[in-house]
């Protein structure tokens, strides 16, 4: 997109980009082209995000997944509950969640018998 051409009050002609001496702007960060920028989000959750929505699609009905919190290195449960938030929210999929101080427990929430009395994602 090509900028539009002003005109300054000594009567030169501008384009926004230059310095008021006409010298080249000078920039802090490298320019890239467009299609290369990622339009995508892969955060740090996403491999744990994406193997509790794989269980969660392959358990029963009345079944959760139960991910201790050991496995979640260091993260915190919010950021992973968070996380899970996003791309539920996002595919539609409804779905609660529990936790207590050793493990977060994941389950469909629209499947039959199961209750959405947890406290959400």
């Amino acid at each position: 997109m090509k900028k539009k051409s002003r005109t300054t009050t000594n009567g030169s002609k501008e384009n926004g980009n230059a310095n008021k001496n006409g010298q080249s702007p000078t920039f802090h960060f490298a320019a890239v082209e467009q299609f290369e920028v990622p339009h995508g989000r892969k955060g740090k959750h996403r491999t744990m995000v994406v193997r509790i929505l794989e269980d969660l699609k392959n358990r029963t009905d009345d079944q959760a997944v139960r991910i201790p919190l050991s496995s979640l290195q260091g993260e915190k449960v919010q950021n992973l509950r968070s996380a899970l938030n996003r791309v539920t929210r996002l595919k539609k999929l409804p779905i609660a969640t529990a936790s207590d101080e050793k493990y977060l427990y994941v389950w469909n929430a629209n499947r039959k018998g199961s209750s959405s009395n947890g406290d959400g994602a």
